[in-house]
């Protein structure tokens, strides 16, 4: 796992109904990467790498952003970027409306060893009172919260897409997936504290590489 050097705050502080957003453009603004659902046997050839970087060509290399990638050895692998928010009402329900930015460069119809490069690879976001860490049980490497399977919502996050440009043809382009239509819930710590969280979890068995160009996240407390 990868521990992003931060110039700013490492967490951010919010009050009320305000929207957080990272563009990435100074630095990686203390958001982690990590990559779960493998075997210990695997590790060495899961190819997992993250790097604060400019967008790829075609697009604006100019612009910042978080790339992520990995081999998918397991069939289910989940790779991710968390941030602790702070400053939120302590053991209060909260409403969270992501929107997430990124490059992809898999077409809607591509065609892959166990799914899709595109469509079989699910795109989540939620968040947890507790930090999401790797946890390590029978050899194999799992994560500390419900995030589901696959295209399945867990209670810690949930589907709000997948990583399919909508073109015919690979390259890179900017897409946007939201849940705006289905808000999620999460309840704070005793700290005030929130971890978000945004990741992947695939079905196709192959390398994916990503670039994350800005998280939105309006938070509400519920009534």
């Amino acid at each position: 796992m990868l521990t992003f050097t931060s110039c700013s705050e490492e967490n951010v502080t919010t009050t009320g109904a305000l929207p957080y957003q990272s563009s990435f453009q100074r630095d990686a603004d203390g958001w982690v990467a990590g990559l779960t659902d493998y075997g210990t046997d695997q590790e060495s050839i899961m190819e997992f790498k993250s790097a604060w970087r400019g967008l790829p060509t075609p697009l604006d290399t100019t612009r910042k952003s978080i790339m992520i990638e990995s081999m998918n050895r397991s069939d289910d692998a989940f790779m991710f970027i968390k941030k602790k928010l702070t400053g939120l009402t302590p053991n209060t329900e909260y409403s969270l409306v992501f929107n997430v930015e990124l490059a992809s460069q898999y077409p809607s119809n591509s065609i892959g060893i166990g799914g899709s490069p595109g469509s079989s690879v699910f795109l989540k976001a939620g968040a947890s009172a507790v930090e999401p860490v790797r946890v390590l049980k029978d050899g194999f490497y799992t994560i500390n919260i419900d995030k589901g399977e696959q295209n399945n919502d867990g209670k810690d996050a949930i589907r709000i897409g997948d990583i399919s440009t909508g073109n015919s043809e690979e390259g890179y382009k900017l897409i946007t997936r939201t849940n705006q239509a289905t808000p999620f819930k999460a309840r704070t710590n005793a700290q005030g504290e929130l971890w978000l969280i945004v990741g992947t979890d695939s079905g196709f068995e192959g390398l994916t590489t990503l670039y994350y160009s800005k998280i939105n996240v309006t938070t509400k407390e519920t009534k």
